[in-house]
């Protein structure tokens, strides 16, 4: 008996059918050999040999600079602070302008005024005054070998805390109204004094705030006698 040969529509569905075999059987070979089926991957492009050196190049001179303003901004504190201290200690001002050198004022410097609280300043007179005033405040530990003195840290903030509201060593007792002379404590400084800078806003008057006054200044050269080293010198005029 002869083979009768396919049809049109008979030969495309075994071609289907016979593409999606070898498919199947493809993939379940890569599968047992742990592989993924390839996908197709991008490579990756490499940016341009003058970007690169350009980025580099810019963090290096920044880097660069930072470090020295860094510095000089430190000196230029400290010297400042010592003057604005002094002029303080002799005048009583509190607030002087930061002009440029034309005048313009692109800020203000402040001085903070520093805080003075109660110290314990001799523990053990401190911790006297406490075991012959306040016994139930007074801790007596014995570990073999020593005994250990010392003052329940909840009465000791206490203590220090109404002396530091009162402004003197001295606390009243709740209870009897008798005012104690604190012994071991004084009133001392416990922050120091501190210069607080702020920059001028902008306006309708004068539209660029403090901040950028100083940066355009920065750019003509305006600035180089204050900062030698770091700010460009004017161009000389033709």
């Amino acid at each position: 008996m002869s083979e009768q040969p396919l049809t049109a529509i008979e030969q495309h569905h075994l071609d289907t059918i016979t593409d999606r075999l070898g498919l199947n059987r493809l993939a379940a070979e890569e599968e047992a050999h742990g592989e993924e089926p390839a996908e197709d991957v991008e490579e990756p492009t490499a940016p341009s040999a003058t970007a690169v050196r350009d980025a580099v190049t810019r963090q290096a001179v920044l880097g660069a600079l930072l470090d020295q303003i860094k510095d000089a901004y430190k000196d230029a504190k400290r010297d400042a602070d010592d003057l604005l201290e002094k002029q303080y200690k002799a005048t009583g001002s509190t607030k002087t302008d930061a002009q440029l050198p034309d005048g313009t004022k692109v800020g203000s410097v402040s001085r903070q005024g520093g805080e003075r609280a109660a110290q314990v300043v001799d523990e053990e007179a401190f911790r006297v005054w406490v075991r012959d005033h306040y016994p139930t405040e007074h801790v007596v530990e014995v570990i073999p070998a020593q005994v250990v003195t010392s003052v329940r840290p909840g009465f000791s903030g206490k203590v220090l805390a109404e002396a530091t509201a009162a402004g003197t060593a001295r606390y009243v007792d709740a209870t009897s109204g008798v005012v104690h002379d604190i012994l071991g404590v004084e009133i001392r400084p416990s922050r120091a004094a501190s210069h607080r800078i702020t920059y001028t806003r902008g306006s309708k008057a004068q539209p660029a705030n403090g901040r950028d006054l100083v940066a355009a200044a920065w750019r003509t050269g305006a600035l180089a006698a204050h900062l030698p080293g770091l700010a460009p010198a004017a161009e000389p005029e033709e």
